[in-house]
Order: structure tokens, then C-alpha cells, then sequence
């Protein structure tokens, strides 16, 4: 059996179910970079540089359908917004607000 998510011993074969369920679309932790979320600050440094965020990922067993958010929720994290002139040691702690989801399959909105 796996010892942690997504760890196994190497003659262990994944069950089918598994991989289903691992693989349909769902919200999945990702590294969002700050910059993405906040495009009009860049004249600062942000640290860390990119943010581990819920988002839409995976398959939906239908060419048709892709996944994508039902809802968004915000999150505050406390990360660090630096002016080029500033040294780490003077960077200022700020809390950003960023979005999570839910998902669902879905027709693609064009």
C-alpha cells in the first residue's frame, strides 16, 4: 500500500479506481505566480515569487466537456512585496487576497 499520496513501492500496480478518481477534474494544489494573480505590480518582488493555490485541473472522460470553476473563494497569505531598492531585510510582510475553485466538467465557454 502507499505510504503517502502518490508514493508507492515500485512493484506496486496503481488501482484502476485510483487513477480514475486522482485523474478527474477537481481542484488540485498549484504554484500560481504572483505576477499571474497581480500583473499590474511589477515593479515589486514578491516572496515568495509564486503561491500554492487551489485550481481546476484534470480530465472529464468527454472531448466535449473541460474542467472548470463552479465558484471562487479568496485566500489571504502573507508573502513579502519588495521595491527593487529595498534589501530582504527590509522587505515589508504583506497579505495578498487570491482566489480558489471548485470545479465541474463542463461545455468550454467561448
Amino acid at each position: 500500500a502507499p505510504t503517502t499520496e502518490g508514493e508507492q513501492k515500485a512493484h506496486e500496480v496503481v488501482k484502476f479506481m485510483d487513477v480514475y478518481q486522482r485523474s478527474y477534474c477537481r481542484p488540485i494544489e498549484t504554484l500560481v505566480d504572483i505576477f499571474q494573480e497581480y500583473p499590474d505590480e511589477i515593479e515589486y518582488i514578491f516572496k515568495p515569487s509564486c503561491v500554492p493555490l487551489m485550481r481546476c485541473a484534470g480530465c472529464c472522460n468527454d472531448e466535449a466537456l473541460e474542467c472548470v470553476p463552479t465558484s471562487e473563494s479568496n485566500v489571504t497569505m502573507q508573502t513579502c512585496k519588495c521595491s527593487c531598492k529595498n534589501t530582504d531585510s527590509r522587505c515589508k510582510a504583506r497579505q495578498l487576497e487570491l482566489n480558489e475553485r471548485t470545479c465541474r466538467c463542463d461545455k468550454p465557454r467561448r
